[in-house]
């Protein structure tokens, strides 16, 4: 079967039943109390979702499988003479729940090259579009595209056992995760380099082969694709893009229809876009202030004139965290190691000395602090990666990992259709004015 597979069903059977015990035992247990302001807005904070391989820690920010990204970054397995981890160790640790060696990533890096021929109906269906279709469109049409090379429908159309679910989902998230660089690198060579295209590199790594595939040979642009696709893999399971994956497939929509709607939802503006918006908030600073590199004391000025104006400075601020993001910091560490005298990457850093103390005066800001998207722009422009509208294919490729090991845990899990009940607002008045019943009492 494969060594991670025969892993992962021992894994997932193991937890399987220990879930049935807890649920026969604790079941009926209250985990918590929902508000009126949070069923009305977007259900912020309610617990609902059980994601295996990643939390969000108000103070240590995201752990997978129980990992800092500080402890990731100095336990996941290297490339060979790099220093940053391989996403594929993140992905075998997230789907096995054990940290991999060399050699468990190494199998994980082989099998995906193995699969990551990608069919010409493919090339053909991003073709087909206008070159000025935004490439997350583009992205979406070819994974899409790719859905006919599924397992899972036709083996369920055979009539599949529940128990065996898990199977075919995991090998169509192998092959969309195999093949996932090579349709982001096509639609970027396609739209913004005259289509003048660049074949993998089966000697390379999946992050490695992808920045190859975009066109950067230097050395640490591979190790930056390396960190950027480990640091963005996973976030939960209650963000939009990895939820709406999880609810897809709920209804056993196969993985490239789930993984499909999910990038959908990353694509809108308030997920997925925010490092786009971070460089372009600087850069209308730059302008502003006639400089490209502002002083703090300019920043403070521009900042206090961004926020007088009702607007927000964008990359600062998060749901759940309460201090600096570590994705952050880990960007951070990796400009001070690569480009330290960066005047874009410097005002970053500057930025994030005076802004947070700014944030803390208002009071209305429990998270004042940078999350992950406050650096990630500044470092691919550095790279002459200026094609903004792109960030969030990068973004989507990375989230693949997270979200595709999700759903295998769900499938082998048997996790239900998710169908969440809701109220009308009238049912509201009724139940405010003590006519009606509407929390199920």
């Amino acid at each position: 079967m494969g060594i991670m597979k025969d892993r992962f069903l021992e894994k997932s059977t193991t937890l399987s039943a220990e879930i049935k015990e807890i649920l026969k035992e604790h079941g009926n247990k209250v985990v918590g109390e929902v508000t009126l302001s949070q069923v009305y807005q977007g259900m912020r904070g309610i617990t609902g979702l059980v994601t295996e391989t990643s939390l969000l820690d108000a103070q240590e920010g995201i752990r997978f499988r129980g990992y800092s990204i500080p402890e990731l970054q100095a336990k996941l397995p290297k490339a060979p003479g790099g220093s940053e981890p391989l996403p594929e160790g993140l992905f075998y640790l997230m789907m096995i729940g054990e940290l991999p060696t060399e050699e468990d990533a190494n199998h994980v890096t082989n099998v995906l090259q193995r699969r990551s021929h990608v069919p010409s109906h493919v090339f053909e269906a991003i073709d087909a579009l206008p070159l000025n279709t935004h490439p997350m469109t583009m992205f979406v049409v070819g994974v899409m595209a790719l859905q006919t090379e599924n397992y899972f429908q036709k083996r369920y159309s055979e009539g599949i056992n529940k128990k065996d679910y898990w199977l075919p989902v995991f090998d169509d998230s192998i092959v969309l995760l195999s093949r996932l660089p090579r349709i982001a690198a096509y639609i970027y060579r396609r739209k913004y380099k005259n289509g003048d295209h660049i074949q993998p590199n089966g000697l390379l790594d999946w992050a490695g082969n992808f920045a190859h595939m975009l066109g950067y040979g230097d050395e640490s642009f591979k190790e930056l694709m390396r960190l950027y696709m480990t640091i963005h893999a996973d976030h939960e399971g209650g963000n939009v893009s990895a939820h709406t994956t999880h609810l897809v497939g709920s209804a056993l929509s196969d993985p490239y229809l789930a993984y499909a709607a999910g990038m959908n939802g990353l694509a809108g503006p308030l997920h997925g876009l925010a490092n786009q918006e971070v460089v372009k908030w600087i850069f209308e600073m730059q302008k502003e202030l006639n400089t490209d590199a502002p002083t703090k004391e300019q920043i403070v000025d521009y900042v206090k004139s961004t926020l007088n104006s009702g607007k927000v400075v964008p990359g600062y601020g998060h749901a759940v965290l309460r201090k600096t993001d570590p994705r952050f910091t880990a960007q951070m560490e990796f400009g001070k190691k690569h480009m330290p005298d960066d005047k874009l990457v410097n005002t970053v850093w500057n930025i994030y000395e005076v802004v947070p103390p700014i944030l803390q005066q208002l009071g209305k800001i429990k998270n004042p602090w940078p999350n992950v998207d406050a650096h990630s722009g500044a470092l691919l422009v550095h790279y002459g990666m200026v094609e903004y509208e792109f960030y969030t294919v990068l973004f989507a490729v990375s989230r693949a990992l997270g979200v595709l090991a999700s759903l295998c845990w769900d499938r082998a899990l048997g996790f239900s259709i998710e169908r969440p009940k809701s109220i009308t607002t009238d049912a509201v008045k009724k139940w405010l004015d003590g006519k009606e019943q509407i929390w199920g009492e």
